[in-house]
């Protein structure tokens, strides 16, 4: 009976760890830090969305990431509770 207990615990340490995203502002983070913290965006993809918010300014809402060539809603939805649209404090 000593092998069930051991099995489940070799069963467990053998799933795949889970990587959990970080929450991150798409109006104030560098590509590296996009890149990093939402799932499914690459850094092709985090310049991609630099590059936009400079063309069109902050983001109002995770939705208009969506926006970005390149990014599409799945990607929106699976990242929602990462990600963050406060406007960038002016200097």
């Amino acid at each position: 009976m000593k092998f069930l207990p051991t099995a489940a615990a070799v069963a467990l340490l053998s799933l795949p760890v889970l990587a959990f995203a970080g929450q991150v502002n798409i109006n104030t983070a560098d590509a590296e830090t996009i890149a990093a913290e939402l799932n499914g965006v690459g850094l092709s993809k985090a310049k991609a969305i630099i590059e936009y918010r400079s063309k069109h300014g902050p983001f109002r809402s995770a939705d208009d990431l969506s926006l970005v060539k390149g990014i599409g809603e799945r990607t929106v939805e699976k990242n929602r509770a990462d990600i963050q649209v406060s406007t960038p404090k002016k200097k």
